[in-house]
């Protein structure tokens, strides 16, 4: 046996002998067409898209700002046209982001480890500012936030209009989590509902919330970006994880007992400190690993929150006032939510459902096969499917189609014309159809609602249109513990 392997290995170095050979000597070389195969463009879907082009490297993202996608590279951000998806400009830069939206949309770019950030013009990649100091900087869609710090305790926060740079407030803040790492670093905030096959925040910048909280140590720093003020400071214990959510900071405790974690939700006007609503047994999805220890912030967008009952069912709650807005029945998983609307999967995975917050039944649905995902943009519901792949946007109120490819593709841009496609090195863009993209997107629809903070009255969409939510204490309260 030994000698036996000696002699296949003794072939395997001739072969590559032979092959270096008729190589060198220009006789056979199959590395061009081996290379031409792999580089080969392959459609992103079926029907294949308005247009499709390679971009020189897999994105690290794609974005979209007014006519113009941005996409981000690994030391360059190219900006080509929705249209046609020709290149306009390019700009070396480690990091991107947009803020604002349509014609006063900006994008932002800047190196790692280097304090500061350029705001360029998406249609021209034009440089309409810089600013020098900045370690940290958020885009939303009225407004971008930066951080400048003095000290390790001694930072100013500066908001200001994306297109003109007018300033719009300013605060001082003892210190911020930033390491000069790319844009948008953490806020204790909620996390998004996300799907594989869809980025996260695919129709571009939320609106900027009614309250941001900085994280800095253990304590959390509330800043009303209405008024432009700090709020008073909160304290973290060990076991707890206190969130801005719409209009309300929620401190979440998990105490564990009895081999199992108990929850309480506690939620607190930033204000006055005072209580308006506690809820104990829901849990928020804040643990992971033993010991009860609180790792994640809670998920949810705008003003609901999305929790788990003691009996295994999600449920989404208003957090201005505690309301239950929709119970799932067992089984049932919900999958994408805003302040209006709500996706979710049949508990046997062979449906998907559109909801409206604060009524029972649903508005329609849609077979798919176990294991689709599905998320919410203020342009349409994205439903992805598998077994075959296929892609689905839909109208999030009445289920119409706008647009079904099949694709294995991931949407990176849902924009109100269509979608933009991405995979490996390649992008396309998809228009829906003419008598879908005639459809109005619903006012409210966009993840995080109309201001991500509380607009709506903190009605959460549910009550506008006579679908009042039950009271939570009667539908989803005393949801005693989860193990």
């Amino acid at each position: 046996m030994a000698t036996r392997g000696k002699g296949y290995g003794g072939w395997v170095v001739a072969g590559i002998l032979v092959m270096i050979f008729l190589v060198s000597t220009n006789t056979w070389n199959p590395f061009p067409d081996i290379w031409d195969w792999v580089n080969a463009s392959r459609g992103l879907s079926d029907p294949p898209p308005r247009w499709q082009e390679r971009v020189g490297g897999r994105p690290d993202s794609v974005a979209r700002a007014g006519d113009t996608l941005v996409v981000e590279l690994d030391t360059s951000v190219k900006g080509r046209r929705v249209s046609d998806g020709s290149e306009i400009w390019s700009r070396k830069a480690d990091w991107s982001a947009v803020a604002g939206e349509g014609a006063g949309a900006v994008v932002v770019v800047g190196k790692l480890l280097v304090k500061g950030y350029d705001v360029i013009d998406p249609r021209n990649g034009s440089v309409l500012r810089h600013e020098n100091d900045a370690v940290g900087v958020w885009t939303y869609r009225d407004a971008i936030v930066d951080a400048r710090c003095y000290g390790p305790k001694d930072c100013t926060l500066t908001a200001s209009s994306p297109r003109d740079g007018d300033q719009l407030w300013q605060v001082d803040i003892p210190g911020v989590e930033s390491s000069l790492f790319a844009d948008n670093p953490k806020l204790q905030a909620m996390r998004p509902l996300t799907a594989h096959r869809v980025a996260d925040q695919p129709d571009g910048p939320l609106p900027m919330p009614r309250l941001l909280g900085f994280p800095v140590g253990r304590h959390v720093y509330p800043v009303d970006t209405v008024a432009g003020r700090m709020l008073p400071s909160v304290e973290q214990g060990s076991r707890e994880q206190v969130v801005v959510a719409g209009g309300r900071l929620l401190r979440v405790t998990a105490t564990p007992g009895d081999g199992a974690c108990y929850f309480t939700v506690d939620a607190r006007d930033p204000v006055t400190g005072g209580q308006v609503w506690k809820e104990a047994g829901v849990n928020l999805r804040t643990t992971s690993g033993s010991g009860c220890q609180q790792r994640r912030t809670p998920s949810g967008a705008g003003n609901v929150v999305v929790g788990v009952a003691s009996d295994g069912r999600e449920a989404v709650l208003d957090v201005n006032d505690g309301r239950v807005l929709w119970v799932g029945a067992a089984g049932e998983k919900l999958l994408a939510v805003n302040n209006r609307y709500a996706l979710v999967r049949a508990a046997d995975g062979e449906a998907v459902m559109g909801l409206r917050l604060g009524r029972k039944k649903p508005l329609w649905t849609r077979a798919v096969h176990p294991g689709a995902e599905a998320a919410l943009t203020q342009y349409a519901a994205l439903v992805v499917d598998t077994k075959p792949d296929r892609i689905i946007a839909l109208d999030p109120a009445s289920g119409a189609e706008k647009l079904n490819v099949r694709s294995d593709a991931k949407v990176v841009v849902c924009g109100p014309d269509g979608i933009v496609l991405a995979s490996v090195r390649e992008v396309g863009y998809l228009p829906y159809s003419s008598q879908a993209a005639a459809t109005r997107a619903p006012a409210g629809g966009a993840a995080g609602g109309s201001d991500g903070g509380g607009s709506d009255g903190g009605t959460s969409g549910g009550g506008a249109d006579g679908g009042g939510p039950a009271k939570g204490r009667s539908e989803g309260g005393g949801l005693g513990k989860d193990g």
